[in-house]
């Protein structure tokens, strides 16, 4: 059994932006995600490089490569076993887009602020 749940960050028009991203991906770059999902389901934050890596304030980033290259999905934490993934793109130069990573800290606060306490699990 997974420590560890991850859930895909939904915005408040309803879309799914990761579920959106991971849709428009390769059918075998597809099943890298699923399976680097299910390792970060087991191992949570101890899930090593090359599958993840610290970004910055608390914003981590799920790694593999797929057909169309170096694909990275950001998340966080959330409570005790949650996993947020909150948008993903191919990465095309050596750093992290800037905007990518801002977009990730404004999803998490805006995920913090929306989320009931009572589903806090």
């Amino acid at each position: 059994m997974s420590r560890y749940r991850c859930v895909y960050y939904q915005t408040r028009a309803g879309r799914i932006p990761v579920k959106e991203f991971v849709d428009s991906l390769h059918g075998r770059t597809q099943h890298k995600f699923f399976n680097v999902v299910i390792l970060l389901e087991e191992y949570g934050k101890n899930l090593p490089r090359p599958h993840a890596q610290y970004i910055a304030d608390d914003i981590f980033e799920l790694r593999f490569v797929g057909i169309e290259g170096g694909v990275r999905i950001f998340y966080f934490f959330f409570h005790e076993n949650k996993v947020v993934l909150s948008n993903g793109f191919i990465k095309k130069t050596r750093k992290a887009p800037k905007r990518e990573i801002e977009l990730a800290k404004e999803r998490k606060k805006a995920y913090l602020a929306n989320t009931p306490r009572g589903d806090r699990s």
